[in-house]
């Protein structure tokens, strides 16, 4: 399958809809994912478009490694995480739904199983609640 330009990441990434932005460099977005598993499920885009792991140039993936480790330590600390999960889904049979390379930033907690992804919505405000607790983290280094 080719890149699709129409896909949803990468109009967010050219500003034709909105998202709940918590990071942003040269070459990568960081945005909160709408159907999260978790609160703080945060992903990291790359500013180049490529469908796949297999499409991605190497100085791509390693910059949205590098950003995926800053969201990793935001993420645990602004939700006092136990840990932090990162995952990557290459084609539709290892379940990849956006075919915009993406990186899924997870908090995870040692007692609480995740949420079924794609499944609902998260509330609005609750999003932009936890994207500001990313940002303040962020900040905080």
């Amino acid at each position: 399958m080719a890149y699709d330009p129409s896909n949803i990441f990468a109009k967010i990434l050219r500003g034709e809809i909105p998202a709940y932005r918590v990071y942003e460099d040269e070459r990568t977005l960081a945005f909160m994912d709408v159907m999260p598993q978790s609160d703080g499920h945060t992903l990291v885009v790359p500013k180049s478009p490529a469908e796949n792991i297999f499409d991605l140039d190497p100085a791509m993936a390693a910059a949205v490694i590098q950003s995926g480790q800053k969201l990793a330590r935001a993420v645990k600390h602004a939700f006092n995480a136990d840990g932090v999960m990162l995952v990557q889904y290459n084609g539709p049979a290892a379940g990849q739904t956006v075919f915009h390379f993406h990186l899924h930033v997870v908090p995870r907690y040692a007692d609480q199983p995740l949420r079924s992804h794609g499944r609902s919505m998260a509330d609005a405000r609750l999003l932009e609640e936890h994207a500001q607790r990313i940002r303040a983290a962020l900040q905080a280094g």
